[in-house]
Formats: C-alpha cells, sequence, structure tokens
C-alpha cells in the first residue's frame, strides 16, 4: 500500500458520518467517478471517488500548466476541477486539494495535473442559512481514450450546530494555487 493510499485510507475512515449523498458522474451507463461532500468543523471537505483507469484534474491544473509552458502554446489543456458554493455555505479561505500527481507529457507540450483513485478538496467555510449547501463541480474524468465533462450539483445537510472541531489536517493537503 503507498504512503498516498494509505492517507486516503486514514482520512476517508476518520471523516466516515455525516457525508451528503454520493453523486455520480457515468459514461456509457458505468460510473466513472462519484463525489460526496460533509461539513468537518469550519471546513468544507469534497471528496471524489474514481474508478479504475479513470483520472480527474487539479483544481489549480490551469495554473500548473501556464507556469511550465512559461508562454509557450499547449497542444492541449485537461478541464480543472471547481467547486463553487451555494445556499447556505460561503468560502471562508483558499481551498486545499490532495497534492496532484503529475500527468504530463512535456514531449508533447502536454502539462496536466490530478488524481486517480481519490481525492479530496477541503475549504473553510462560514454558513450563511440553514441549508441544505449547494456545491456546483465542473470539471473533466478521462481514460486514455475518452474524457467526460462533469456538471453535477452535491448537497450537503447543514442541520445541527456541528462542531468547531476537524479531523483535517491541512499539512496533508497542497493549497490552490491562484
Amino acid at each position: 500500500m503507498t504512503k498516498l493510499t494509505f492517507l486516503f485510507c486514514v482520512v476517508t475512515s476518520a471523516l466516515a458520518g455525516d457525508w451528503s449523498g454520493a453523486v455520480e458522474v457515468q459514461h456509457d451507463a458505468r460510473r466513472c467517478v462519484a463525489y460526496r461532500a460533509r461539513l468537518s468543523g469550519q471546513f468544507l471537505v469534497v471528496e471524489a471517488t474514481l474508478e479504475p483507469g479513470w483520472h480527474t484534474f487539479a483544481m489549480d491544473n490551469k495554473q500548473r500548466a501556464e507556469e511550465k509552458l512559461a508562454g509557450r502554446k499547449s497542444l492541449s489543456s485537461d478541464q480543472p476541477t471547481a467547486i463553487r458554493l451555494s445556499d447556505g455555505l460561503e468560502l471562508a479561505s483558499p481551498w486545499y486539494q490532495t497534492p496532484p500527481a503529475d500527468f504530463s507529457k512535456p514531449e508533447l507540450r502536454i502539462f496536466t495535473w490530478g488524481f486517480e483513485r481519490q481525492a479530496l478538496f477541503a475549504a473553510k467555510v462560514r454558513r450563511k442559512g440553514t441549508g441544505p449547501a449547494r456545491l456546483a463541480i465542473r470539471g473533466q474524468a478521462c481514460t486514455d481514450v475518452t474524457c467526460k465533462n462533469i456538471d453535477v450539483t452535491v448537497l450537503v445537510p447543514l442541520s445541527g450546530k456541528g462542531s468547531d472541531r476537524t479531523e483535517i489536517d491541512l499539512k496533508k493537503l497542497a493549497p490552490v494555487r491562484q
């Protein structure tokens, strides 16, 4: 078991309660990725679970690619993961994400970063209603031969006071580049 897989197992088991229902993205009637979310203290945590052979992309994929390209044109670009909050929550800090893997092919001037199997996204939030909060998630999931656009909504229950304590260790996540 790799360190990254172990980290996902530990974080996922620590956050096992109070998750929203999973929202699946399908391609050819088969699941490629599922998203779920929950509040953990003052943080919103969004989990993406990918089926074998599928990968998705970092929230800061475009910024990372622009840094590597240094003004040159890319031959292709992958859509970053984007999460927009409404109906009960607003961002109170920048996003953090699982440290992304480098899927780049510099010889083809393709620079891209993302996730296989599982990824976490987290940000400090403020409640601005009783909920449920609505998360609009957009992006792209791909295999070696096909890509599927992602455009889903996850509803996060905001009932109850909740705890100020969080199980999220931001030191294990990477800040999303602005």
